[in-house]
């Protein structure tokens, strides 16, 4: 049987890859724009969407090209895995997802949307609009999650840990307020799922890509202290720029190195 599926249109956010991800959107501040395709029909078939609060977007997990039958969530026993299908996994059979979004306005093809755990470049395959009476069931069970506790953990950030975050996301780097909301609020700790390494001072960093987050762990908060550089100063001068980014790096040394 084939089932023909054409997007009605495409995400754009800074959010590119997978590890910026949150686990859920709506405990997230990311957001970006639903561009629809060219189509006066997708266009009409959006017209009344205005004035609804939360909006079903299902989408294309477009950078998957396998699936597991089980895997480990971030909540999930200490030992053993999850079937796929009880979980929100986007390793699936079929390659869909389905998020509950905020939506924040409307300008013409152009769909802003917040409080979301889409990737750029999301195929949006439909929008449906959020019923809170019909799509709500704040008592259900969910079996295995269930009978897990997991320990939650506030992130914070540190005035030089976010002077410098703002910096980095106006000059169009990594969203590090983002990542480290996503990687710190749960199981911060660990190593293998995880590129945590202690800093040998009581304290630890996490690698994003070539930058490094540094923290602390007291009770059951993670506080962001700095951001650094993970290039060394030899790095930055050789001529090898293979991840496009050493003139940011660059001004970033000019600003905070001083």
């Amino acid at each position: 049987m084939i089932l023909p599926f054409s997007p009605i249109g495409f995400y754009t956010s800074p959010q590119k890859f997978r590890f910026e991800t949150p686990r859920q959107g709506a405990f997230s501040t990311s957001g970006g724009v639903i561009e629809l395709v060219d189509d006066p029909k997708i266009i009409d078939a959006c017209r009344d969407l205005a004035g609804i609060e939360r909006i079903w977007v299902i989408f294309c997990f477009h950078l998957n090209d396998n699936w597991k039958p089980f895997v480990r969530p971030p909540v999930a026993p200490e030992k053993g895995k999850i079937s796929v299908l009880a979980t929100r996994a986007p390793y699936r059979p079929n390659p869909i997802g389905l998020s509950c979004v905020k939506l924040d306005a409307i300008e013409g093809k152009r769909i802003f949307i917040s409080q979301s755990d889409l990737l750029d470049g999301t195929p949006v395959l439909d929008i449906k609009p959020y019923i809170p009476e019909v799509d709500a069931f704040p008592d259900a069970k969910v079996a295995w999650r269930d009978a897990l506790s997991p320990k939650k953990f506030t992130v914070v950030f540190s005035a030089n840990a976010m002077k410098k975050i703002v910096f980095l996301r106006a000059a169009g780097g990594p969203d590090l307020e983002n990542f480290a909301e996503v990687q710190l609020s749960l199981d911060p700790l660990n190593q293998k799922r995880k590129r945590v390494a202690p800093d040998g001072a009581g304290g630890f960093f996490i690698g994003c890509r070539t930058w490094q987050i540094a923290f602390v762990i007291q009770d059951e908060r993670a506080t962001v202290t700095d951001i650094l550089s993970h290039y060394t100063a030899q790095e930055l001068a050789d001529g090898d720029d293979r991840y496009g980014d050493k003139a940011l790096h660059c001004a970033f040394a000019a600003k905070f190195n001083r």
